[in-house]
């Protein structure tokens, strides 16, 4: 059973699985009159006690744990640095990477401080909820939802992108997102993090081979034949879609919480950080740096397609383990969070049942499947690297980890020199955030927006997302509850289930039967189902 704290805020979840209070033993008038005086309540970690469980859930040692968080920060960023020093030129690229890693490690550890002060955390919701009550815990709880499910969807389509690659594209490319997803959705499946970290391993074996293969290869092939720039001459839209890159690189730390609530003891969590920051840092310099000088500006993103088509096509092979488990590590963590959410209040999530089990896989399946049609809208390599890094990553890696060391030394920030200059610090951390966030927005928009490829479901990606987001505001603003929350909910799902229809029966069947040479066109007029459901009056529903 994890440590007890006292806490004035409302954090959430007891131990006996009930409540959040733990309930005392039967006492006296007097004992109780005493109680009452003291308003605090006391609360565990979000497992409980688990001596008697049917699945146990604090089982991971700390390089389980390390691993875990190799395979969710270091599977999918490390495939955009190349191109990054090529965008930056040598000398900023590496103060970069150095600088941004050392931050990781500081914030991360920041986490690990504000878990230890409130053993209940399991996820950033409740961290939210610590610093500002019901209002955080949503805010928090979502953004870190969001954020996950973004990289679930990025781990779709670098796996379609590998498959396109390794098969010449030899089928449509709906259909490689389709077995991406459905892979990673059965290897979600175990409910324990303990389960899955046997497969980071393989992943961290997988990337660090593809990564060696892809040296090697470009050191001996030696493809660029031109000079290498310590700096590069260049604006502050490309400069900046670049350190978004790197920003996304480093941002594991969404899923510390939760790593953290499934150790066997939560203050070994130095332990992994520093096993992964010191794997994480190393290799993005070394690969960087490497591929860049023997690749030069012509290094692509992501980077496994700098080398010869033979050994792109081996190396991507190699690098498929890491793709998919660094989206199963991040899928866990989605689903993990909507189940704990669900059951915290009843020991079910230690079940074996049916409706414990059955409301695990009904989660990931439901959650996998929102990460595909993502994949399929945004079909933008670099593009959608940076909107999640710009959007999400930047607070979750730096902004609410300096939060978090307010919130803690709050009345002491000069108490001591050292207070003092931790103070400005992380004061500073906080700005860098607010500057990725917005900066990030905009050239990650523009990129966007510039881009042709990166239009909605065209033929080629066929329905807009407003089908999706006119509907949901509509009703949200004409319907009144209970029955504008049902009609929603119905509304969206006939969206969805819509929009997936077409993107994988109809807009095939345009693309295959259009004559050759004929340019995409768009085809909003072949889908009258998805128009009626977003433009019609919201007011009829149900």
């Amino acid at each position: 059973m994890g440590s007890m704290h006292e806490a004035g805020s409302r954090p959430a979840a007891g131990a006996d699985m009930d409540t959040d209070r733990v309930h005392p033993e039967a006492v006296s008038d007097n004992e109780r009159d005493f109680e009452k005086q003291d308003s605090k309540p006391e609360y565990q970690d979000a497992f409980g006690d688990e001596e008697y469980a049917e699945v146990k859930y604090k089982t991971l040692s700390w390089w389980q744990c390390g691993f875990l968080m190799v395979a969710e920060t270091v599977s999918l960023g490390i495939l955009s640095l190349p191109a990054v020093v090529a965008a930056l030129g040598l000398v900023p690229a590496i103060i970069l990477l150095v600088a941004l890693g050392l931050m990781s490690t500081y914030t991360g550890y920041t986490i690990g401080q504000f878990k230890w002060a409130y053993p209940h955390i399991h996820s950033m919701g409740d961290a939210g909820e610590v610093i500002m009550g019901r209002f955080g815990r949503e805010l928090f709880g979502t953004g870190q939802l969001l954020l996950v499910v973004f990289i679930m969807a990025s781990h779709i389509l670098t796996f379609t992108v590998a498959m396109n690659s390794i098969t010449d594209h030899g089928t449509c490319s709906i259909v490689f997102g389709v077995v991406g997803l459905v892979i990673s959705f059965v290897l979600c499946l175990p409910r324990t993090l303990a389960k899955v970290s046997f497969l980071s391993v393989a992943s961290f074996i997988s990337v660090f081979s593809a990564v060696l293969i892809i040296m090697i290869a470009v050191g001996v092939q030696r493809p660029w034949h031109g000079g290498l720039n310590a700096t590069v001459d260049t604006n502050l839209y490309k400069a900046f879609l670049a350190v978004c890159n790197i920003v996304f690189s480093f941002s594991g730390h969404v899923a510390f919480f939760g790593f953290m609530a499934e150790l066997r003891n939560p203050r070994d969590y130095p332990k992994s950080l520093f096993l992964l920051q010191g794997i994480d840092t190393c290799l993005y310099i070394i690969a960087a740096v490497v591929i860049y000088c023997y690749a030069g500006d012509d290094v692509t993103s992501p980077a496994l397609g700098s080398a010869s088509t033979i050994v792109k096509k081996v190396a991507y092979g190699i690098a498929l383990p890491t793709i998919i488990i660094g989206g199963v590590v991040n899928g866990h963590v989605a689903c993990k969070y909507i189940y704990v959410r669900m059951w915290r209040h009843s020991d079910r999530m230690h079940k074996r049942d049916l409706v414990a089990t059955g409301s695990w896989v009904l989660i990931g399946l439901a959650t996998w499947i929102v990460a595909w049609i993502i994949a399929e809208a945004i079909p933008v390599f670099n593009n959608l690297l940076s909107l999640v890094a710009s959007l999400f990553a930047s607070w979750f890696t730096y902004g609410f980890s300096a939060l978090f060391w307010l919130y803690l030394n709050k009345g002491r920030f000069f108490s001591t020199p050292m207070k003092t200059a931790l103070t400005i610090l992380n004061v500073v951390i906080m700005g860098v955030a607010c500057c990725i966030c917005g900066l990030g927005l905009y050239v990650s928009g523009k990129a966007l927006h510039d881009d042709p490829s990166s239009a909605s479901f065209s033929v080629r990606s066929p329905i807009s997302v407003s089908c999706l987001l006119y509907p949901l505001l509509a009703s949200a603003r004409q319907l009144p509850h209970p029955r504008g929350n049902l009609a929603l909910q119905r509304e969206v799902l006939v969206v969805i289930c819509t929009m997936i229809w077409e993107r994988v029966l109809i807009a095939p069947s345009v693309t295959a039967f259009r004559q050759p040479g004929t340019p995409d066109q768009p085809t909003e007029h072949l889908f009258p189902l998805a128009l009626f459901v977003a433009t019609r009056d919201p007011r009829s529903i149900g």
